[in-house]
């Protein structure tokens, strides 16, 4: 099923939105990592972040991504993404713009660095997918998370 994807710089008017649509597996990660809610999570994340983006697809919001700061000098930044069920439904478009997103980011940042969730298998096989490499788990909150990390000089 094809959609136009489209990403624009992030619109606040596309939180509440996304947030209320949110995968269950994104909304299961934000709770294990901060105990916060999709909202909370989005806002905080937003606020966090140097460059953020919404993606839509068929003129509806369906992902927030972006990037912040965790050393400005050593040029590392911490990606995220948060969507819907639809971007899964849309999964061979997301994947080709996402490899375009990928570099822009590297641009902002030339070593990119998150954690993810261990049961978030979708968002694991598209990390690999992008070049990322999985590190073991860690616990975080009483929960396990795979640290991730992809250089600008490992693409």
């Amino acid at each position: 099923m094809a959609g136009e994807i489209r990403v624009v710089p992030f619109r606040p008017l596309d939180l509440r939105g996304v947030a209320r649509r949110m995968r269950r597996a994104d909304r299961d990660e934000v709770w294990k990592a901060s105990g916060m809610t999709p909202v909370e999570a989005l806002s905080y994340s937003l606020r966090k972040s140097s460059a953020a983006w919404t993606v839509s697809i068929d003129g509806r919001a369906e992902a927030i991504f972006g990037v912040g700061a965790i050393s400005i000098l050593a040029g590392v930044g911490a990606p995220w993404l948060l969507g819907t069920d639809t971007i899964e439904r849309h999964a061979a478009g997301f994947l080709r713009g996402s490899v375009e997103w990928r570099d822009q980011l590297l641009r902002h940042y030339p070593i990119l660095r998150n954690l993810v969730d261990v049961d978030n298998r979708v968002s694991l096989r598209w990390l690999r997918w992008l070049g990322f490499s999985i590190f073991d788990p860690i616990s975080l909150r009483g929960h396990e998370f795979r640290p991730f990390e992809l250089r600008s000089s490992d693409v």
